[in-house]
């Protein structure tokens, strides 16, 4: 019997097989470290990655610094070459280190999804994406926390007998308003791109080999530290707010926790500069006085009791489901 002509030629089995997808399933019932687990994962993905990630933060902040520098001299704001100020107008040169880091953000979705082949969602949380209601709450324990951390410092200073003076300055309106635009338009992305690169990626990339997250959290925290200038007791403070974030973004089962304390930090910490009239000041980090870490102490306690209880209440997702 001759062969139909309208019957496709016998070829071996499988070769009509769905090709397998770039970004294949989330492991189920991982926690937030293991969600590079998936079944596409190698030992050689999470070095080249991040590698890739580190090398792309450097050179996506100098591009930002030099397209920065561009646009100064197109505009006529001094040029200063300052490694702490390096234009003449504060306001802008916040808005461009700002910049600097926040562009870096989508580097990182990038490289989960290129070379680890996951999806980018997963760099939020176990949920595979932002818990939106569950971030806003955060933001207000964060803000609690905060305003109980800067009483602290006030007390810790008038107990020591510090001139608390300049802790709050008030420079007018028309100072601070301009700077506080670019705080508020451009720290959220700043203090979120540290997040998914120095607690998301880091923390993935070590629990991509280890069943433990602490040499994790303990080297992202390091990289992080180094990401600042701070000198002696300020270098305690950034590291136990690393730790600290670290901890809480795999007891929570994502970034959102770390994301709100991050960003109300900043806005506190650069819009005080702002009020104040010193937004120049802003890269100025070097030392800082031990009675600093009243208020940091304060701060981070009453923050991580905070989430940690509203965590349990909400029955906050820690595995991927």
């Amino acid at each position: 019997m001759g062969m139909d002509e309208n019957q496709p030629p016998p070829y071996p089995p499988g070769i009509y097989a769905t090709p397998r997808p770039w970004l294949p399933p989330t492991p189920v019932g991982a926690r937030y470290d293991h969600l590079a687990r998936n079944a596409v994962n190698s030992w050689w993905r999470p070095i080249v990655g991040t590698l890739l990630a580190g090398l792309g933060f450097a050179l996506i902040s100098a591009l930002v610094l030099v397209l920065g520098t561009v646009v100064a001299l197109a505009a006529g704001v001094p040029v200063l070459g300052l490694a702490t100020r390096p234009f003449g107008d504060p306001v802008f040169g916040l808005a461009v280190l700002l910049l600097s880091i926040a562009a870096t953000l989508p580097m990182v979705y990038g490289v989960a999804v290129l070379v680890q082949r996951r999806r980018p969602g997963t760099l939020s949380s176990v949920a595979g994406r932002i818990r939106w209601s569950w971030l806003w709450q955060c933001v207000g324990v964060a803000m609690v926390a905060m305003l109980l951390g800067q009483g602290a410092l006030y007390l810790a200073y008038v107990v020591t007998g510090v001139d608390t003076g300049d802790l709050f300055g008030w420079a007018g309106w028309a100072r601070f308003l301009p700077a506080l635009v670019v705080i508020l338009l451009l720290v959220p992305f700043q203090a979120a791109a540290e997040e998914y690169l120095f607690r998301g990626w880091v923390l993935q990339a070590f629990g991509a080999y280890l069943n433990s997250p602490w040499p994790g959290i303990v080297l992202g925290t390091a990289g992080f530290v180094a990401l600042h200038g701070y000198t002696d007791w300020g270098m305690a403070d950034v590291f136990a707010f690393g730790a600290l974030m670290g901890w809480l973004t795999i007891r929570t089962g994502g970034l959102e926790a770390a994301i709100a304390m991050h960003v109300v930090n900043n806005v506190a910490a650069f819009g005080l500069l702002a009020a104040a009239g010193e937004i120049d000041k802003a890269m100025e980090q070097g030392s800082v006085p031990w009675q600093s870490l009243a208020g940091t102490v304060v701060q981070l306690s009453v923050f991580a009791v905070g989430v940690f209880f509203l965590a349990k209440k909400r029955a906050v997702r820690t595995i991927s489901g």
